[in-house]
């Protein structure tokens, strides 16, 4: 017996003596805050023979900390003599194609830290808004130019959140392979044009994705069980236009299964709170830019969403739009109130609290968000003022009703999984359509910490909300209720 397979079968006596295969068994619906600890040194083997074993961790979040230093004892008191520091590092790997590149001509590529025990494979495209003509891609290769060029990229990139390789961290995904495609197209993942003298820059973000999947086939994807296309902001909207293309792609290997992962990329195409020349990516309204934006990078879009939206090809840009046309599954999650949306609607929520105007319109902005997402199947929408959560650390302790981000993806899994082999709904108290009622930004207590821009000082949501410049008295009347008891319900998140 080799020394991981006698690590795997302790580590199942261990899970058995500990309870927690009996806890899986007994466990409700509702998933208590989990706990996060410290991530500390662990050990393995490195050579050749490591074999990894796939467990599931959802049902020991809350008593994460205690199992994980009994695990790593363990582990460590297996290896006496050849420990080493387990390598969570994922690494650069350029792609085989090399006429597939970055807007200035340099190799495009990604990052991968495999798992050889697992089926499972994790994608994900970063995010980093875009630039839509000459003059605005030019200041950006001058003040952003990893997101432009590979010239400067690490050798080496750790993971976090759903990326993360500690179960601590990422319960559900955290044995996956995994794949970060850095974001050098700024296409929104869309584009097919080679460099020319008149744009000056390649835009080729879609063939990137293709490129990265075909040399991930001979890397062992073609022995892969599914494939979890994931993205955050303009990764989260690439992911909307390029799912269906890589389900295609992969058409010769039936055993695979194509899923998306949407972070913060459900854009709304709305009217802005005050309408701006469109100059930079910042002041421009969001429709007006794409529609610049898809001309200058020689835009593909979902074939489906493009007959529906012939010679408006622009409209394929917004989650709501495109969501109907797409046939993979697709999971979104999505902040009701999105810091990006509020930038390019011209709300910035900086120095002076905002107007009785701009409140109203940020309230409204969360009814429109909650009514687009109502018929998306399986999402995550809490009342938060953010942007982006899947790659945060403290992604495991967002809640929508009780029910953790991880924990709602697992859930998602296996609705997939069991309607596979028998069409049958979710299992009972695992949900997978989760979306906050409550009506303003931070009314969700497990919502990420909010800090004053100025002083760096953490504000509690009542503080929060009057820097808003929300009335207490007005919106007790509203509500038909006393100003007291408003003031307990938002202290408490009610």
């Amino acid at each position: 017996m080799t020394a991981m397979r006698l690590v795997s079968s302790i580590l199942l006596i261990v899970l058995l003596q500990s309870g927690v295969l009996g806890a899986r068994r007994f466990r409700g619906g509702r998933n208590p805050q989990p706990r996060r600890a410290p991530p500390s040194p662990t050990y393995r083997d490195r050579g050749d023979t490591t074999e990894s074993f796939p467990l599931d961790f959802t049902a020991v979040e809350e008593n994460m900390d205690n199992f994980m230093t009994q695990v790593k004892n363990l582990a460590q008191s297996l290896y006496p003599c050849s420990a080493q520091k387990l390598d969570y590092d994922m690494k650069l790997h350029f792609l085989e194609n090399t006429s597939v590149t970055c807007n200035d001509g340099t190799p495009a590529g990604y990052y991968m830290k495999e798992s050889r025990g697992s089926r499972r494979w994790l994608l994900f495209l970063e995010g980093g808004w875009y630039c839509f003509n000459k003059e605005n891609c030019d200041s950006r290769y001058e003040t952003m130019r990893r997101l432009m060029s590979s010239s400067k990229w690490p050798q080496t990139k750790t993971g976090t959140g759903i990326l993360s390789p500690l179960p601590e961290e990422n319960p559900h995904w955290w044995n996956a392979n995994m794949v970060l495609i850095p974001y050098c197209s700024s296409d929104v993942w869309s584009g097919a044009s080679a460099k020319t003298d008149q744009s000056g820059y390649a835009f080729m973000g879609s063939l990137i994705i293709q490129e990265v999947v075909k040399d991930l086939l001979t890397k062992g994807l073609d022995n892969a069980k599914v494939l979890l296309l994931a993205g955050s902001s303009a990764g989260g909207t690439g992911v909307l236009l390029n799912v269906d293309r890589v389900s295609e792609q992969l058409e010769g290997y039936p055993g695979i299964q194509v899923r998306g992962l949407s972070d913060s990329g459900w854009f709304l195409d709305n009217k802005q709170y005050r309408c701006t020349d469109c100059v930079d990516t910042i002041s421009c309204a969001p429709t007006e830019a794409i529609k610049r934006g898809i001309k200058y990078w020689g835009s593909v879009v979902p074939e489906r969403c493009r007959q529906t939206h012939e010679g408006e090809e622009w409209n394929c840009f917004f989650g709501y739009r495109v969501f109907p046309s797409i046939k993979s599954p697709v999971f979104v999650v999505q902040w009701l109130f999105d810091e990006a949306q509020l930038t390019v609607d011209n709300i910035h929520l900086t120095g002076q609290p905002v107007q009785e105007g701009q409140w109203r319109y940020i309230q409204n902005l969360g009814i429109e968000l909650r009514n687009t997402l109502k018929d998306v199947p399986a999402m995550f929408a809490p009342a938060c003022l953010s942007h982006e959560v899947i790659t945060r650390n403290y992604w495991i302790d967002i809640q929508v009703k009780g029910t953790s981000l991880p924990r709602a993806l697992h859930c998602w899994d296996r609705s997939l999984h069991d309607n596979s082999r028998n069409n049958k709904a979710p299992p009972k108290g695992c949900p997978v359509h989760l979306i906050d009622s409550c009506p303003w930004p931070h009314c969700n207590p497990t919502c990420p910490t909010i800090r004053d821009q100025f002083t760096g000082q953490e504000m509690n949501v009542i503080q929060f909300l009057m820097h808003m410049g929300f009335d207490v008295q007005k919106m007790a009347q509203q509500q038909g209720m006393d100003p007291s008891k408003l003031l307990g319900m938002l202290s408490s998140g009610s």
